[in-house]
Parts: C-alpha cells; structure tokens; sequence
C-alpha cells in the first residue's frame, strides 16, 4: 500500500478491560484515518449473529480498507506494521529493535495473555462447584505470578519495552496487563520494573486515548479516528 492512500478501515474492539485496548491506542499513533466499533464482550461477542463476524467469537477484529475481515491481534499488528512507512509504533524489517519487538509481542500475546485463563473461566463460572472454582483460582494465580516473574526479568533499563518510545510491544501488552488488578492475581509491589514500565505508557497520550474511548467518553484525539460505527452495521455489510 503506498503511504499516500488513506485508509478508511473499521476496528472492533471490545469492552471492558479488552486486550484490544492497546491496538486502538496503536491505529492512534499511526494517524491515518479508522473507525472503531464497539463490541461489549459479555453480551453481544456472545450470539451467533457476532460469531458470523469472527468465529471464535472474540475481538479484535479489522476490517480493512478493501473489506477484508482480520482476526487475531498478532495479525492485526503486523498488518499494521506493514503500513507504518513513517515507523511510529514499530522498528525497521530485520533490525535488532524489530526482532526484539516481535519477542516480546509475541511472549506477552501467548504465554503472559494465557496465564489468565484459569481465572477467566472461574469468572465466567461463578455458580460452578466451590472446589472447582478454588482450584481454578489457584492455579491461575500461579501461572499468572510466573509469567509476571518471566516478564519482570525481560524488561531492560529502557523507557519503553523497546527503547525510548512507544512500540506495538508495548501496546499489546497494556490491555492485558490490567487484568492482573481484575482478578487480584499479583501483588504489583512485587514487579517494580514492570509497575514503572505500566505507568510511562499508560502516561502516554493516545493510550489515554484508547482507554477514554474503552470507558465511552468521546476524547478529542489527533482526528485520526473518525467516529463508531454500529456494531449491527458491520454485522450486516461483512458477515460471511
């Protein structure tokens, strides 16, 4: 695509506490023209007419410019590292500062993102057995304190994951790592590298964008985005 064309592409991203938080805030930076549709994840991600969108019946999801429905936030970010010519949230192909970028992304999108799970499914299961429900909450909080461990030990001396600025490494990790405080997983005293490394980007301006969009206020931004489409609309132009 060259960096002329304008894109005009609709993003879905879910509410509350999505993990897809961090790819708007990623859209933000880049600057080119997009729209957000807001999919409320314990009601409407739920029904068939949604899984019609995304199977899996999950966000993110991307329409693109050619209308071309993308799943999955690994594949969402390269599709967008692909089109960041001006490189505002990523790193030149084949640099050390890209494959380091790509480790940690994918680190944070796999192992650190599945860690939450047990503790997930105990949430959504709240009427099951008591014993069952301890035990998934258990053990969810052990491999979460684990993958916190892991995590705290790749952060380096850098501001960011990746260096002094803002990266996609950085913006998958955001949505996420809130979830901690959600489920009371970690006690984030422990994790001082991480704690710190939160702040700076939650600090960050179209970050606190992305989150003021997460919690239905209408802030300004840099004009980039260009309003909320329906989420019956998607539904009824993509569905497959």
């Amino acid at each position: 695509m060259e960096e002329t064309k304008k894109w005009n592409l609709s993003s879905l991203y879910g509410f509350p506490l999505g993990s897809s938080m961090g790819l708007v805030a990623a859209f933000e930076r880049v600057g080119q023209p997009y729209r957000l549709c807001r999919v409320d994840m314990l009601t409407e991600m739920k029904n068939d007419a949604y899984a019609s969108i995304n199977g899996h019946q999950e966000t993110p999801v991307l329409i693109t410019d050619e209308g071309r429905v993308l799943t999955e936030t690994m594949a969402i970010a390269a599709w967008l590292e692909a089109r960041d010519t001006q490189r505002r949230i990523s790193f030149e192909p084949r640099s050390p500062e890209a494959d380091r970028m790509h480790q940690l992304m994918a680190f944070v999108n796999t192992g650190f993102t599945a860690a939450f799970t047990p503790l997930w499914a105990a949430y959504e299961m709240e009427s099951a057995e008591p014993v069952l429900l301890a035990t998934l909450r258990d053990f969810g909080r052990k491999v979460v304190t684990n993958r916190h461990d892991q995590l705290e030990a790749m952060i380096l001396d850098t501001d960011f994951l990746v260096g002094d600025r803002l990266t996609l490494a950085d913006t998958t990790l955001i949505g996420v790592a809130r979830w901690a405080e959600f489920h009371k997983a970690v006690d984030g005293a422990a994790y001082p590298k991480l704690a710190a490394l939160r702040r700076r980007i939650e600090s960050d301006p179209d970050v606190r964008f992305a989150q003021a969009i997460e919690d239905g206020e209408k802030p300004a931004g840099s004009g980039a985005c260009l309003g909320h489409v329906r989420l019956a609309e998607v539904i009824d132009r993509f569905a497959a």
